[in-house]
């Protein structure tokens, strides 16, 4: 039957189905009407109100093997099946998706991204890679087909299949979904490899933790300056590097020299300012200790495991450490603490100080600016006495 809005349906078990839209007016209402069907051609045939005839297929076949699923009956449906052509599979298996049976529509459907669809919400991701490796060459970095990795990619790591899940992230370049794959299980080879993927797609903000979460800061530094990140690139190598602050501060000065030529002269580096960087010569030292022990432990890295006997070495700090062993006294953290509570406190004061003192002076400023106003007064001239007026003679008033 066709309804007011254009659309050609067909009833099966209660369930409608739209064969087509139709052409309608412009008021949106329908202008064909049903002329029959034929049985031996398939075809329902339709009349327009300008007498244009129009028909489209619908095959019996396919009308008995749904009304046969509506019914329950699929041992009818599967007889019915091999009189349906091939053509046809894809619609029967989306009429079966749509009544719930998505097994059986996997089983059926011939188009591979539907098939593809069905076996991902079925968990089935063995049929959904086979039909991924499958993928045409020129199609392989296509968008969808991306889509399709990242959804595969999820579904191997709801069944823990890490394995797909890894080979699935880097078909799709899905960098971060790696970097939260190897930093959970520990994956040095493929946080390093993941670093270089990220860094050549330009993914720099998972590039730089992941050559930081591999200790790699003079990758961590190069990339920063790569990126103008150069005010960044200073501070990280103030900590991580300090045998290249010379050289990135002098970046930095060229920079921003551009900008303001005193800005960029008011920045300093151990080369003409040793005073401003105390105990540089213990923090080269201590860069040399870090990057001798990454090395040597590169392959003997620091279990999971031993994180509770090892964690404590993470609150280290090596420079007091190498004072103590060289008998320079050592600032503790208490000391440390305390002397700035009493620089605070002494601060505090000042201020308080400061503040009496100017409550102070616009007191004896109010004070002093009354006392001149007084003085004012007491020397301004006294008026001579008015004289008396004879108004006997008036007599404005008694008229």
């Amino acid at each position: 039957y066709v309804n007011n809005k254009g659309r050609l349906n067909y009833s099966v078990g209660g369930q409608i189905q739209t064969l087509v839209h139709l052409d309608t007016t412009a008021g949106g209402q329908t202008q064909h009407t049903i002329i029959g069907y034929l049985a031996k051609e398939d075809r329902v045939y339709l009349i327009d109100k300008s007498l244009n005839i129009v028909a489209y297929k619908i095959m019996l076949s396919v009308l008995q093997y749904q009304t046969a699923v509506m019914r329950g009956d699929f041992d009818s449906a599967n007889e019915l099946l091999p009189s349906i052509p091939e053509t046809e599979y894809t619609k029967v298996a989306r009429f079966l998706e749509s009544q719930g049976f998505k097994e059986e529509a996997l089983a059926v459907t011939t188009d591979n991204d539907h098939k593809f669809d069905l076996a991902i919400e079925l968990g089935q991701i063995e049929i959904s890679l086979s039909l991924m490796k499958e993928t045409p060459e020129e199609d392989k970095e296509s968008t969808d087909t991306m889509t399709k990795w990242k959804k595969l990619s999820d579904s191997a790591l709801k069944v823990t299949n890490l394995e797909l899940c890894e080979a699935a992230s880097i078909a799709s370049n899905d960098f971060s979904g790696l970097l939260l794959l190897y930093s959970a299980t520990g994956n040095l080879e493929g946080m390093e490899k993941l670093a270089e993927l990220a860094a050549d797609d330009g993914k720099t903000n998972v590039a730089f933790i992941a050559y930081l979460l591999t200790g790699n800061v003079e990758a961590c530094a190069d990339l920063l300056i790569a990126t103008k990140r150069l005010p960044e690139a200073a501070f990280f190598v103030r900590t991580y590097l300090p045998s290249r602050i010379d050289e990135i501060v002098s970046l930095w000065k060229e920079d921003l020299s551009s900008i303001s030529e005193s800005a960029a002269n008011a920045l300093a580096c151990p080369k003409d300012n040793p005073d401003t960087f105390a105990d540089m010569d213990i923090a080269l030292e201590v860069e040399k200790m870090f990057i001798s022990q990454r090395d040597a432990s590169k392959d003997s890295p620091v279990l999971a495991k031993d994180y509770l006997t090892a964690k404590d070495d993470l609150e280290l700090n090596l420079i007091d450490l190498i004072k103590t062993k060289r008998g320079i006294p050592v600032v503790t953290k208490e000391e440390k603490e305390a002397e700035a509570q009493r620089l605070a406190a002494e601060q505090a004061a000042m201020e308080e100080e400061a503040a009496r003192q100017a409550a102070e002076a616009a007191r004896q400023a109010e004070e002093a600016a009354a006392a001149a106003e007084a003085d004012a007064e007491a020397e301004a001239p006294v008026p001579p006495p008015e004289e008396a007026v004879d108004d006997s003679h008036d007599f404005t008033d008694d008229w």
